[in-house]
């Protein structure tokens, strides 16, 4: 696989966490200049945030959570050359429900299917790691860059 193809699901993530960032500080704005949170409240992290710009802050906070594992292992697939059409695909699945995580987050935020995403994406992240580990270790490859 060719480096492109495999760093284009880290741009799609971090694009996702980008948009996040800016949604996140756009809702923030907005609550502070209506004054309705005041800069004192939120000065030492205190959360008086409106429970909507709280939804969006977390979703951008989560970012920096599970992804960062993810970032870390495409990294060393692609240094190792261990990034074959298995692992592109498995990072598409990844960041296709990050990407659904990052929705029912900042809409319904409905914990039940939140949750359900979330460990569909947790268990194919750390099932790419095993899969990783053990060509590592057997030597083997799932494809050559």
């Amino acid at each position: 696989m060719s480096v492109q193809s495999i760093l284009l699901p880290l741009f799609v993530q971090i694009a996702l966490t980008c948009f996040l960032s800016i949604w996140s500080a756009w809702e923030r704005t907005a609550v502070l200049k209506s004054r309705e949170v005041k800069w004192q409240d939120i000065a030492l992290r205190q959360t008086p945030w409106p429970d909507r710009v709280q939804q969006i802050g977390n979703c951008f906070q989560n970012q920096f959570e599970i992804p960062i594992l993810f970032y870390v292992l495409a990294v060393l697939a692609i240094t190792t050359k261990q990034a074959g059409l298995l692992f592109v695909g498995m990072e598409w699945l990844f960041v296709a429900t990050r990407v659904a995580h990052a929705y029912v987050l900042t809409t319904s935020n409905y914990v039940p299917l939140r949750g359900k995403v979330f460990i569909v994406g947790t268990t194919l992240l750390f099932l790419m790691w095993v899969i990783f580990a053990v060509q590592i270790f057997a030597g083997r490859s799932m494809g050559s860059l």
